[in-house]
């Protein structure tokens, strides 16, 4: 199952989930991209979104509205569907419309062999777009299970080689549900407060985070000029 955590007030974009986009509001758009890979639901703390989705024929839950983060609303969402325990359920945000619905599936295919605890996508990113602290970063270890994530640029680059490889993170996540909702009792981390990163939580308490490679075009929507850019190159 594919859940989607969809906050109606966003500090930067406000409103952003019901922005239109080629004709659909975000949310709608993202649900029907997830929709190809598998079951999807929208995980809400609005009546509003929950209104439009039912409209567009998607299944959509109120959550709590004090949620601190998007995996404990998806956590809430698998309770009251009834989620069994070993079912995979993928984290997908709703600010992604043009995500490619491959990423999804082979995200779920990995997890299906995986003995990890958890489950995410990174990209390959340029040199020059290491400072930027929006695009978060990841080193790996042997085996591309994450060491750490950072908003800073990581590795450090002593040298200055712009062949070096660096790593972006989607922000796209997945559990067995067990796992999702012990994410959810596990106890926060100083590096999760200091870096406003909830995976590091995870890292934190010894829980082993497997990555993929993937290739992708899409673009996170987090501000207005963010979407702008999104048309311009999707439209």
């Amino acid at each position: 199952m594919i859940i989607i955590p969809a906050r109606l007030h966003s500090t930067r974009f406000p409103q952003k989930m019901l922005t239109d986009i080629l004709g659909y509001p975000m949310i709608v758009r993202t649900a029907m991209m997830a929709k190809e890979v598998d079951d999807v639901c929208v995980a809400t703390d609005s009546v509003e979104i929950k209104e439009v989705c039912e409209h567009y024929g998607i299944l959509s839950v109120l959550t709590d509205s004090n949620h601190l983060s998007g995996t404990d609303r998806c956590a809430e969402a698998a309770r009251k569907l009834g989620v069994s325990q070993d079912e995979i359920i993928l984290n997908v945000q709703g600010d992604e419309p043009f995500l490619e619905s491959k990423i999804l599936q082979n995200l779920k295919e990995m997890m299906k062999t995986s003995c990890a605890f958890m489950g995410t996508c990174i990209k390959e990113i340029a040199y020059d777009q290491i400072q930027d602290p929006n695009l978060v970063k990841v080193v790996l270890d042997s085996k591309q299970q994450a060491m750490y994530f950072s908003r800073a640029p990581i590795p450090f680059d002593r040298e200055k080689n712009t062949n070096a490889l660096h790593y972006g993170h989607l922000g796209i996540y997945a559990f067995k549900n067990k796992h999702l909702q012990e994410f959810c009792t596990l106890p926060k981390s100083p590096l999760e407060e200091v870096e406003k990163l909830e995976q590091l939580r995870a890292l934190w308490n010894q829980k082993i985070i497997q990555t993929l490679l993937v290739k992708t075009q899409s673009i996170g929507i987090d501000t207005l000029e963010d979407k702008q850019r999104a048309i311009e190159i999707f439209g």
